[in-house]
């Protein structure tokens, strides 16, 4: 667990919302509640947090909705909580820009053990990277080292999921890497269900790359195994 990690908590049901946030503050975690959709944004307004865990289905504007506005200024961490059969609302969610889902009802200790890995996704040390700084794809560079995304002089901004995907590939560029690798080294659980999320980050990740997304020159197919990086050129340090 991330010590004293700040987690915003949007759920209209005041039951569930009391109940989620007095177990994670158990768990040790700070944690601050809202209503609904305007009152996230009011808190947000003032606060920064480590994650914020919310609810698909709200009155007014629902989660997919604030999930996809968050996405134009902000890369905090999202875990979506969707109802039971809501397939839909959650490939919405994760294409609006949402790391993860949780499917109602759900136990807490699986709630904690998502946030955990969630919050644990950091830059990966291999031994590899020590020689690569910069990666280049067309109009787009990578700084390997900072784990930044740059186009011209603007920074993009990359989720939480987007980082790690791209500090996996940049690890192995031109190699391919397996969804179910994928699927591991994102900390999920297996399952075509998470494969099918990983394409969807996938998609995401590459109109943030990619000139025409939907025929990807850098975060190509490998068809009947996954996907691979392969970048123009690699500058040495």
């Amino acid at each position: 667990m991330t010590p004293d990690a700040h987690l915003l908590i949007v759920d209209d049901d005041e039951r569930i919302r009391s109940l989620l946030q007095k177990f994670l503050i158990r768990n040790g975690f700070l944690v601050s509640a809202a209503s609904d959709a305007g009152h996230a944004r009011r808190i947000m307004s003032g606060l920064d947090f480590d994650l914020i865990i919310m609810d698909v289905m709200m009155p007014g504007e629902d989660g997919v909705s604030l999930t996809k506005h968050l996405r134009e200024t902000r890369t905090t961490p999202i875990l979506l909580l969707t109802a039971m059969g809501e397939t839909e609302d959650r490939i919405l969610g994760l294409e609006a820009g949402a790391d993860d889902y949780l499917t109602k009802p759900f136990e807490p200790k699986e709630l904690l053990l998502r946030i955990n890995v969630i919050l644990r996704r950091a830059p990966i040390a291999e031994e590899n990277l020590t020689f690569i700084k910069v990666m280049h794809m067309g109009d787009v560079r990578y700084d390997v080292g900072r784990g930044e995304m740059w186009q011209g002089d603007a920074r993009v901004r990359l989720t939480a999921t987007e980082s790690h995907l791209m500090r996996i590939f940049s690890s192995t560029p031109g190699l391919p890497v397996t969804r179910t690798s994928l699927v591991e080294q994102l900390g999920r659980d297996g399952g075509q269900a998470q494969e099918r999320a990983v394409d969807v980050q996938i998609t995401r990740l590459r109109r943030k790359i990619e000139s025409d997304p939907k025929q990807p020159r850098y975060l190509q197919t490998v068809r009947g195994t996954g996907y691979m990086l392969a970048p123009e050129q690699r500058y040495l340090s």
